[in-house]
Parts: C-alpha cells; sequence; structure tokens
C-alpha cells in the first residue's frame, strides 16, 4: 500500500506541474484497481501532491523562482513587425489588460483572491493552476496558499477516491 501512496504522489506532483497528465483519471483507476487503499489517504495523498507542484507557479508568479533562460520571452530589437505578429498581439492586448485588471481587483479585495483559490481547489472552476498563479501574482500568504489548497483539494480528490466505490454499490 505504502508503494501505491508513494506513487500517487508522484503522479499528483507531476500532473500539478504539467496539466497533460490526468490526476483523476489515475486515482479512479487506482481505486478501482486496489479498493483495499482507503480513500482518505489517497485524497490526503493527491492534494499534498498538487500543492507541492503549485508551489512552483506560485513561487516563480511571486518572482522569488526564477524561470530559466529559454522559458523567457526573447525581445526582438530592429526585427520588422510582421502583419501576423502585429495580429498576434492586438488578440493578446485584451487578455493582458484582462490579466492586469484581475491583478488590481485582487489587491484591493484579497479576501475575494482567497475564495476564489477556496472555490478553484474544490471545483477546478477557475483552472487551479491560474489561480495558483494569480495567488503569487497578488502576493498571498503562504499560510492561506497552502491552508486552502490543501482543504481544497483533499475534499475534491477524497471524492474522486471514494466516487469507484459509490458507483459500483449503485450499479451492482
Amino acid at each position: 500500500m505504502l508503494a501505491w501512496l508513494c506513487l500517487t504522489l508522484g503522479v499528483a506532483f507531476s500532473s500539478a506541474l504539467l496539466p497533460l497528465i490526468s490526476i483523476e483519471i489515475f486515482l479512479v483507476g487506482l481505486a478501482m484497481q486496489e479498493p483495499s487503499i482507503p480513500w482518505l489517504a489517497l485524497g490526503a495523498v493527491v492534494a499534498v501532491g498538487q500543492v507541492g507542484g503549485k508551489l512552483f507557479y506560485y513561487y516563480a508568479a511571486r518572482g522569488q523562482f526564477h524561470l530559466p533562460h529559454w522559458l523567457h520571452r526573447r525581445r526582438r530589437t530592429g526585427a520588422p513587425m510582421t502583419a501576423r505578429r502585429i495580429r498576434w498581439q492586438l488578440r493578446t492586448k485584451r487578455l493582458r489588460g484582462w490579466v492586469e485588471t484581475l491583478r488590481e481587483k485582487c489587491h484591493r479585495h484579497p479576501h475575494w483572491m482567497v475564495g476564489t483559490y477556496g472555490i478553484s481547489s474544490v471545483l477546478g472552476l477557475p483552472p487551479f493552476m491560474a489561480t495558483s498563479v494569480l495567488a503569487g501574482m497578488v502576493r498571498m500568504s503562504l499560510s492561506v496558499f497552502l491552508g486552502a489548497g490543501l482543504v481544497g483539494r483533499f475534499i475534491r480528490f477524497s471524492a474522486v477516491a471514494a466516487s469507484p466505490a459509490l458507483f459500483a454499490g449503485w450499479i451492482f
């Protein structure tokens, strides 16, 4: 059982860093395959892995964790602006303005950000990765980030881990 919990922690951490990995699918499959593992333990392990992985995004958004050079945007000096590049800048201008407005609102109303982050950690809407980055950008305290994230993710993934047994009872 300990080996499965360690593997689950690794998959949860990886899925927090790379959103291409679905921890929900892994968790449901594991809960169906190994029903002897307590669903509360699975929920706790996944919550720790998920929030631990999102700490990288949180610290990067705060500016305390510097990204590798190859991830930084390169500025083109002297290069002519192509029509494609101009269209891209116009499209992303609205998004950049929306993010800046949202950041400003979060600074003015810090409790709003805590609520949004907490709801996101349970429901996944707005996306948990986005709210993790936004929490770092608005300088949410680390204890609130960890507390709300761990509680919300624990609720979410405990329910996901318990769902195969719940549905098996309904079907059979």
